[in-house]
């Protein structure tokens, strides 16, 4: 079991930045791909990047590519989002997850754990 807890999340400006963070415990964090989802009301979860856990390599949509970055301290046990230029249409419910594979999951369906979710809400 691994057990993912984010936080971070609150209430921007467009335009503006935050970071979340996600601390894991459990089983060795090291070994797993993290990635990070979103839900905004009435709508599907929404995957928003995701880093491996070998060689840290990253990947993102083009809805959140250039204004995202994911980065990982295995020491710490914790994956981070850094959001920046951040838009209203960004604002949902995040969510980390971890999974195992060999390649980074795009689709919730990849992953097997998964936090509560913090709530991000941009303001116009």
């Amino acid at each position: 079991q691994v057990q993912l807890v984010e936080s971070g999340g609150g209430l921007v400006q467009a335009g503006g930045s935050l970071r979340l963070s996600c601390a894991a415990s459990g089983r060795p964090f090291s070994s797993y791909n993290m990635g990070w989802f979103r839900q905004a009301p009435g709508k599907e979860r929404e995957f928003v990047g995701a880093i491996s856990w070998s060689h840290g390599s990253t990947y993102y949509p083009d809805s959140v590519k250039g204004r995202f970055t994911i980065s990982r301290d295995n020491a710490k046990n914790t994956v981070y989002l850094q959001m920046n230029s951040l838009k209203p249409e960004d604002t949902a419910v995040y969510y980390c997850a971890a999974g195992g594979g060999l390649r980074i999951g795009v689709t919730s369906g990849e992953y097997t754990y998964w936090g509560q979710g913090t709530q991000v809400t941009v303001s116009s």
